[in-house]
């Protein structure tokens, strides 16, 4: 679900979810181009659906292996949620993610500039990391928003200092001013649709570029092409 913000136009929430707008007037019942702030819109790239778990619209490039790395689940589980016999996936095709014991899916409610401004950090702390690492990076952000010990909005973890240290670089050097790429927004996309390969993170380094000692002291969780994510 999405909440129109003032200033947002239909043409520019379906670009930012990566879906058509013809699709999103339908999935609304919207004939016209009027829409108001504090309006609901459903998005029908992820919808919830009764019992948990979410959908994802096939890719290319995706694959089951691909996709029980990225939402934490088996391929096993995808194929019994989808009557799938074969690995063959089709452009476009719908999948149910099922929803495991272990890591229930959480999809977060957000603006466009909160989703801009997490594409934006992605962008800059994983722009040449795998797909499923940047992913990871934008679910970590998430994990922190979720956490008592820090603040609960995306804008305020992302620009946190605490005793006087940026919570990330990007912050600091100026580099989160720059527009994000469609890798980017994309994963931040996925992260706020309940995936999460850091397997539950609030924390990444990469040890070529920190020195940091209380960072290599921490719980791993997982490492992801050069970074290490961390629970604390």
């Amino acid at each position: 679900m999405y909440v129109v913000r003032p200033g947002d136009t239909l043409w520019d929430i379906a670009a930012a979810h990566g879906i058509t707008l013809a699709g999103l007037r339908e999935a609304n019942r919207i004939f016209t181009h009027l829409i108001h702030p504090g309006q609901v819109l459903a998005i029908p790239v992820a919808a919830a659906r009764p019992g948990g778990g979410f959908y994802h619209v096939v890719r290319a490039g995706d694959t089951l292996y691909y996709l029980a790395g990225l939402y934490a689940t088996t391929i096993r589980a995808l194929r019994q949620a989808n009557d799938l016999w074969t690995d063959h996936l089709s452009i476009g095709a719908t999948l149910i993610i099922p929803r495991t014991a272990g890591n229930p899916a959480r999809v977060t409610r957000y603006t466009l500039e909160e989703l801009d401004l997490l594409a934006r950090l992605v962008q800059a702390e994983a722009g040449g990391e795998p797909f499923t690492g940047q992913v990871a990076v934008a679910a970590s952000v998430l994990n922190r928003v979720r956490d008592r010990r820090y603040p609960n909005t995306i804008g305020e973890v992302i620009y946190q200092v605490i005793a006087g240290v940026h919570q990330y670089s990007p912050v600091r050097n100026g580099r989160i001013y720059r527009a994000a790429g469609r890798s980017a927004l994309r994963a931040a996309r996925e992260a706020l649709y309940g995936a999460d390969p850091s397997l539950g993170a609030n924390g990444f380094f990469n040890p070529e570029k920190t020195n940091d000692r209380w960072v290599r002291r921490q719980p791993v969780t997982v490492v992801i092409g050069n970074h290490v994510f961390f629970r604390h």
